[in-house]
């Protein structure tokens, strides 16, 4: 009888699920929880509408994710205002005409980039910490809002920037998911065939070894958290699109779940290892996840503990994951 091999515990491994595999079994178990305790939640129309309300946290989580994975405690915390103001800059310049949707959302855009231009500026060469940078952002970026608002947002998203985000194309499915999949294979595309997403990976594994093989790390965080805010403010237009009306803090509620969804995706705080499709993922299980603690009535004291006993538990799977694989 032959003695047993070291392959049988490699193959053991080999088979373990990934964090974006856990991530969707979880948001395959919610959803079944949600129809168990209320018929319906899984049909169609609601499934539908659950990622409706994804894409626009999933849009957001494009910048968050390319800015944890540059690594050195990077995260930014100035999306949701961000995406805020962008909305507002959006909706004064459309004002409901289709023929401003262009100088809008340039303007829009362009504005969001001089953010994260800031942000990234103020990260590299002053050395400020990344949570302390963007925090302070929210601070400025609401001042911007005020400033150039007066305290009272005015405008209208254009009727057709609002038949784009909320129009059904095919299958009874908003135009919204098919910007969100076409963001999401941009994002995917960017980060893994692009030498701007290798010097990212190299720069949030080992900042002074990627330097040393001569990848610019000031330069590649710089434009990490350009990008981060430049999709944070494509999020508002997008946003603006489904309310139609802006008001003040249209966006601040996304500025936290848009950092979690990162980690539940499986991109490490740590940087330098992840992908968008975790988070995409991620998206979809916080989203879900609302839906369900909506259907139950469940206030949002005890939606807070809820979703970070969630967050702990798939935290600890990856980590225990991770564990076995070393």
């Amino acid at each position: 009888m032959s003695a047993p091999t070291v392959e049988t515990p490699r193959r053991a491994l080999a088979w373990r699920p990934g964090p974006v595999a856990l991530a969707g079994a979880v948001a395959v178990v919610l959803v079944i929880a949600g129809e168990l305790v209320s018929p319906g939640f899984a049909g169609y129309g609601q499934l539908v509408n659950l990622m409706r309300v994804a894409a626009f946290l999933g849009v957001i989580a494009i910048g968050q994710t390319i800015v944890i994975i540059a690594g050195g405690g990077g995260v930014d915390l100035s999306v949701g205002k961000v995406a805020t103001f962008a909305a507002i800059i959006g909706s004064r310049v459309m004002a409901g005409d289709d023929a401003n949707i262009v100088p809008a959302v340039a303007l829009a855009l362009l504005v969001s980039a001089g953010i994260g231009l800031v942000n990234g500026l103020g990260v590299t060469l002053l050395r400020i910490p990344p949570f302390v940078m963007t925090l302070g952002m929210i601070g400025v970026v609401q001042g911007l809002i005020l400033a150039y608002t007066g305290g009272q947002a005015s405008g209208r998203a254009a009727p057709a920037l609002t038949s784009l985000v909320n129009g059904r194309i095919v299958f009874d499915l908003p135009g919204l998911l098919f910007l969100w999949l076409l963001l999401g294979l941009l994002a995917v595309w960017l980060l893994r065939r692009t030498t701007f997403g290798w010097n990212l990976y190299a720069v949030g594994a080992n900042r002074t070894a990627a330097e040393l093989t001569g990848v610019r790390p000031g330069r590649t965080l710089v434009l990490a958290y350009v990008l981060s805010a430049t999709f944070a403010g494509l999020a508002g237009i997008l946003l603006l699109g489904y309310t139609e009306s802006v008001f003040l803090d249209l966006a601040d509620q996304y500025m936290l779940p848009s950092v979690a969804a990162v980690v539940i995706g499986g991109t490490l705080l740590a940087g330098g290892i992840g992908g968008y499709a975790g988070t995409a993922v991620g998206a979809i299980v916080l989203t879900v996840l609302q839906g369900l603690l909506t259907t139950l009535d469940i206030g949002g004291a005890w939606r807070t503990v809820v979703n970070g006993v969630v967050l702990l538990v798939l935290l600890s799977l990856y980590g225990r994951q991770r564990r076995l694989r070393s």
